[in-house]
């Protein structure tokens, strides 16, 4: 099965499904066509059980500049209406994969760009990276699920100034923030965010997959609710080959062979 499309590039090499923001002349702005091609990707990621990992970066300069400007004012409301409704769809399959989704983010992750990478279950971060929410910029709202990721992780008062402002931060304060797991010498970004990307594949995938779930659930349950699905689902782990060979490999002191099963 042939996947990607002009605006995206994708390639499975191994357990790693890498996507690779591909509309480079515009800093990868988004485009349906990406959108799509996005979407089709994290289908086959979520069907394709030789696949543990998914990372997702971008050609060129920058992660992504979000929208694209040079085009906004001339698509008609019903367009804009579809196109975030489409974004908003790529946004849940994100977080609905079962898979560990990663974003290598270097240069400027801007506007719906920046909260693409945060709707990722992991943050990798070249040292020169930007990180700026644009929309005020040209008179919108944030879309792709910006109120929502920002005001979690560094609560509304920060989140108010970042999109009532529209000034960039840095990687450092990103970092400080609590918004990126790793920053990284640009010259080593792709190497390392490869062999992270390989050393999550190599762990129980189902264990994973269940605590991703259980994890983006939180701040929509109470501690009652998300006891019961560690209860519920820890009963099911318990049941796999990996659990059985976590255990085995512990006993007879070697690394695990974790298969996914």
């Amino acid at each position: 099965m042939k996947l990607g499309n002009d605006h995206v590039a994708v390639d499975i090499n191994g357990p790693v499904m890498s996507c690779v923001l591909n509309r480079p002349d515009s800093l990868n702005a988004f485009s349906d066509q990406m959108i799509g091609g996005l979407m089709e990707a994290l289908e086959e990621a979520s069907r394709n059980e030789e696949v543990k990992v998914i990372t997702l970066s971008g050609a060129g300069r920058s992660f992504s500049a979000g929208g694209d400007v040079k085009s906004m004012g001339e698509a008609s409301a019903q367009h804009l209406y579809d196109h975030v409704g489409e974004l908003n769809k790529l946004i849940l399959k994100i977080k609905d994969v079962p898979k560990p989704v990663v974003a290598v983010v270097h240069g400027y992750a801007a506007g719906a760009g920046f909260n693409l990478a945060l709707a990722c279950d992991q943050i990798l971060a070249a040292e020169e990276s930007r990180f700026v929410l644009s929309f005020a910029q040209v008179g919108l709202i944030s879309d792709g699920g910006g109120h929502y990721f920002l005001s979690r992780l560094i609560g509304p008062y920060r989140t108010k100034e970042l999109l009532f402002t529209a000034e960039p931060i840095p990687v450092e304060t990103a970092s400080e923030w609590g918004l990126v797991n790793r920053v990284i010498p640009a010259g080593e970004l792709e190497e390392e965010a490869m062999n992270y990307a390989l050393r999550l594949a190599k762990g129980p995938g189902r264990a994973i997959g269940m605590m991703k779930k259980i994890v983006d659930q939180s701040d929509q349950s109470d501690l009652a609710a998300i006891l019961e699905q560690e209860r519920i689902s820890q009963t099911m782990m318990a049941e796999t080959m990996d659990h059985k060979e976590g255990v085995a490999a512990f006993k007879e002191k070697r690394k695990p062979q974790f298969t996914g099963k």
